[in-house]
């Protein structure tokens, strides 16, 4: 099949899409097996659509050295080495390189496997169908490895099933599956992100959960509440984006920094791992379409505290969010923001956490009136900001802590850093948002 505008909104939606094409698979023998961490999305949809059993098969693609994104092979479970000698004699790549990049990786799959499987050992595989998912096939070279390990566990049948792949796929994978399944083959082909509206990482905590609920028979988490509103605060009116999972144990309102809003995709990744472990979140613009270009209101953390506050107490009135505990998350000059709010909302406000922020632009008379437990959150490369963020800590006499992620910039823009803040920020708010009458009680801090 040749596709040219196939394109997903994002991992779940792909799964069903794909998920369409393998009805014919569904039966009793049939397991399907995911390749960690984007295909899991994918894969789960799959198995809920055909009632069947959801395993993974570790997968760590060697990417050369100076281009990571480019694939000279791949590394699986139980040894398994494939490479694509073509990419390393075009590429330079000598055998001390080579093996220095197999040795990082091998050590990431291991600690990956373990954390995936929590001891489970992997699911029988003999003489089943095995539909082997992943959330696209660029190289092959992970797809190759995956097919390999499933086969030589036993599989009877190997399917290998993708929502996106290059026209010439099969050619390059022959003999590696019985069947191959696709649901679009665009041309031209660069990457298997460019045909995803939505391609951000998936997570270390939503692969478990996905795995949790497929081991428990359970499909994802429901979704209550998923809307666009406009919320009134001082004076304006604010665009916004509501999600309420089924059963929420809190919400968590997000304060963006300067040059930023509701459609942030770095918030919007924290918000939906945020959703996934059952947490509600509210997205909304500090400031008006006109006022974003006046820097002044950027910065105005005053203002911006006041607009989260009246945004905060709000949510209170709201039939979906009336009772659940409140969270801030802010960002840059949104976390000074958050912290106003928490600071006048007192022990309303359950916990807060600070993505890459400028706690100290909220002042030292702000700070000391934080209540709620504060995580800060800064990557390592951000120099300056560990320095304003460390200052900002000292000023509070709430419970708060400071991580450092390695390799970080300011943006979170490196490989894997987003999915750390995104579940540093769950395990906070998870541990910290207890209901109302648990924390009614807590008193001011003392100076």
């Amino acid at each position: 099949m040749h596709v040219t505008g196939t394109h997903f909104t994002d991992r779940t939606d792909a799964g069903r899409r794909l998920a369409a094409r393998l009805a014919h698979l569904g039966g009793p023998d049939t397991v399907v097996v995911a390749l960690p961490r984007g295909g899991v999305p994918v894969a789960a949809e799959v198995a809920t659509a055909l009632g069947a059993p959801l395993d993974i098969c570790v997968i760590r693609k060697l990417g050369v050295p100076y281009q990571p994104e480019l694939g000279m092979g791949a590394i699986g479970e139980d040894g398994v080495r494939v490479l694509n000698e073509q990419v390393i004699r075009l590429a330079g790549i000598g055998d001390d390189q080579l093996a220095e990049v197999e040795r990082r990786e091998r050590a990431e799959l291991e600690r990956r496997a373990r954390r995936y499987r929590g001891g489970r050992p992997p699911t029988d595989l003999r003489g089943r169908t095995v539909i082997v998912v992943d959330d696209g096939v660029a190289t092959g070279s992970t797809a190759h490895a995956a097919c390999r390990i499933v086969r030589a566990r036993g599989a009877a049948r190997v399917v290998l099933a993708v929502p996106v792949a290059p026209v010439d796929w099969t050619d390059r994978l022959a003999g590696v599956a019985d069947e191959f399944v696709c649901v679009g083959t665009p041309s031209p082909f660069f990457a298997i992100g460019e045909f995803y509206g939505d391609f951000a990482q998936t997570g270390d905590e939503e692969v478990l959960r996905l795995l949790a609920e497929a081991l428990d028979g359970r499909a994802p988490g429901p979704v209550g509440v998923d809307r666009e509103l406009v919320l009134p605060a001082v004076g304006v009116r604010l665009a916004g984006r509501l999600t309420v999972p089924a059963a929420a144990r809190g919400i968590v309102v997000f304060a963006h920094g300067s040059g930023s809003g509701r459609r942030s995709p770095r918030n919007r990744h924290v918000a939906r791992h945020l959703n996934h472990s059952g947490l509600a979140t509210l997205l909304f613009d500090l400031l008006t379409e006109a006022e974003e270009p006046d820097r002044r209101k950027v910065f105005d953390v005053g203002l911006l505290g006041d607009r989260l506050t009246a945004v905060a107490e709000r949510l209170s009135t709201l039939d979906e969010t009336r009772g659940l505990p409140l969270g801030l998350f802010g960002a840059s000059t949104g976390a000074a923001a958050a912290l106003h709010t928490a600071a006048a909302l007192g022990p309303a406000v359950g916990a807060v956490v600070s993505r890459g922020g400028r706690p100290d632009l909220a002042g030292p008379d702000v700070l000391g009136r934080v209540l709620a437990p504060t995580l800060l959150v800064v990557g390592a490369l951000d120099g300056t900001v560990i320095d304003l963020n460390r200052r900002a800590l000292a000023r509070l006499h709430c419970e708060s802590e400071l991580v450092v992620v390695p390799h970080a910039g300011h943006l979170f823009e490196e490989p894997g850093t987003l999915d750390q803040v995104a579940e540093l920020a769950g395990d906070w708010f998870r541990r910290h948002l207890a209901p109302p009458e648990a924390g009614a009680d807590r008193a001011p801090p003392t100076s």
